[in-house]
């Protein structure tokens, strides 16, 4: 009985993250097709392609031209953003983004959902290592806790940085710290995000097929709890799992 439960932790541990990753693509592809305007392609010029009269030909074309439809407009999505982040390398880029800023900086409620939308690129996307530069934060008698800098300093010296709750970074909190509170950590900001979404559970020094979960299997025939880890590179047969048996 032992052996069947290995085997569907196993297979949960594998298939759990692939099925997730394919919802979540199933969902924008149908996010990005119910937006996407129906005169980018019509279904009836895809006769050639797929001919008949009949409505299940008509549904393989209607089928068809939405899938076209999202590939169009993703393509144009990518060259329009590619574009448009060469022009603000430039001059006129420059230009056209404070003009921006500014007409976005006059409209009330809008000035602050694009100054946030803003700062949350810079801080994903931007290429400052300020931005994402994990630290640990002494919150209280020795206890610590991950937090990152936002390069952002206040008028007394004291550092900008945000806390983020787990395993949901989207939340946390933005604090003020002397820079005596905190460390600097020789550590990759990818590093610092796999400890805090998994709650303090995740290795960060083996990611992928190499990370593990440690799973406590009871034998029931002989009644002994053998703690073992299940890892995809560990031989199918399960050879390493029968060594720890009577």
């Amino acid at each position: 009985m032992a052996s069947w439960k290995r085997d569907f932790a196993s297979g949960l541990i594998v298939l759990g993250p692939i099925l997730i990753t394919l919802y979540v693509v199933y969902w924008l592809y149908g996010l990005v097709a119910g937006v996407t305007p129906g005169l980018i392609l019509e279904p009836d010029a895809l006769e050639p392609i797929v001919p008949g009269d009949g409505p299940q030909a008509h549904q393989s074309r209607e089928q068809l031209a939405q899938f076209l439809r999202v590939v169009v407009s993703l393509t144009v999505f990518t060259i329009l953003t590619l574009s448009v982040g060469y022009l603000m390398r430039t001059t006129v880029g420059g230009l056209v983004e404070r003009v921006v800023d500014n007409v976005a900086n006059r409209v009330p409620v809008m000035r602050v959902v694009y100054n946030a939308s803003k700062m949350a690129a810079e801080t994903a996307f931007g290429e400052q290592e300020s931005l994402q530069k994990p630290v640990k934060l002494e919150v209280w008698n020795g206890l610590r806790m991950t937090a990152f800098m936002t390069g952002k300093k206040t008028d007394d010296g004291r550092h900008v940085l945000f806390l983020p709750t787990s395993p949901n970074i989207t939340t946390g909190f933005v604090i003020e710290v002397h820079p005596d509170r905190f460390t600097e950590i020789d550590e990759d900001v990818e590093d610092a995000l796999t400890r805090v979404l998994s709650a303090g559970f995740g290795d960060a020094d083996r990611r992928g097929m190499d990370a593990g979960v440690q799973i406590d299997v009871v034998d029931e025939m002989s009644g002994q709890s053998t703690a073992r880890r299940t890892d995809s590179s560990e031989d199918s047969t399960g050879s390493s799992a029968n060594a720890n048996d009577d």
